[in-house]
């Protein structure tokens, strides 16, 4: 009887089309290298992949700091105390397009997996601070959340782009993984933490601009031939 229903026989033909084809695209994962039973992606299609990822990322780090400061810091005073001095302070990061593009790969590239590396811990540990917001909803903590998965899928990402220009030549062997460096210090203080959060937040969409500036000029000088 459920046959004759004309939207079940519908999803049924729509399920026909549709999932044995997604079923047939998922079953090979995708690689950077010609391994068996995987779709192999380009250097270019790697490079636009990781730069959409991080132009997300940048987008959702934009709207958790603006939700943020609408939320917990209305007023300029509140926003002038913010110290602004990053963790990754440390990492020396060209300053300005002209200074990058002048880096050798290998120096632009750590600088991009070191940014990404030293954000692992923070934000996780921002997103477990968001409980003590209660103010801030549901889906201002999931952004957060968000941005701690997308920052490692991105280092992922960026890991096989590494892979496909070693693998290519075009990149020595001498880029290694990274370990994260020592996030910040606690503190007991609700207006200390409500600032250290707000700060981290301004620092990390600081970085996330810089990291998918820095995968622009980094595909433009290797591939310039595709879209620069």
């Amino acid at each position: 009887e459920l046959l004759h229903q004309p939207s079940v026989v519908l999803v049924a033909l729509l399920c026909l089309v549709f999932c044995s084809g997604l079923t047939r695209v998922t079953a090979a994962p995708l690689c950077t290298n010609a391994e068996a039973g995987c779709h192999v992606l380009s250097l270019a299609n790697l490079f636009d992949r990781v730069i959409q990822h991080s132009a997300r990322m940048h987008g959702i780090s934009n709207d958790l700091h603006s939700e943020f400061e609408l939320y917990f810091l209305p007023s300029k005073n509140q926003i002038g105390r913010v110290s602004r001095n990053c963790h990754t302070s440390t990492i020396l990061t060209p300053n300005g397009k002209e200074n990058a593009q002048r880096m050798a790969r290998e120096e632009l590239t750590e600088v991009i997996l070191k940014l990404l590396v030293a954000w692992r811990d923070p934000l996780w540990h921002f997103h477990q601070s968001m409980a003590h917001y209660h103010d801030f909803n549901d889906f201002s903590s999931n952004k957060s959340l968000k941005m701690s998965d997308m920052v490692h899928e991105l280092r992922n990402g960026v890991q096989r782009v590494v892979e496909k220009m070693q693998t290519l030549g075009i990149l020595s062997n001498s880029v290694s993984s990274l370990s994260s460096p020592e996030a910040f210090l606690t503190s007991d203080s609700a207006e200390w933490r409500l600032m250290k959060d707000y700060e981290l937040l301004y620092c990390f969409r600081r970085d996330s601009n810089k990291v998918q500036n820095y995968l622009k000029i980094l595909k433009c000088r290797i591939v310039p031939e595709d879209g620069c």
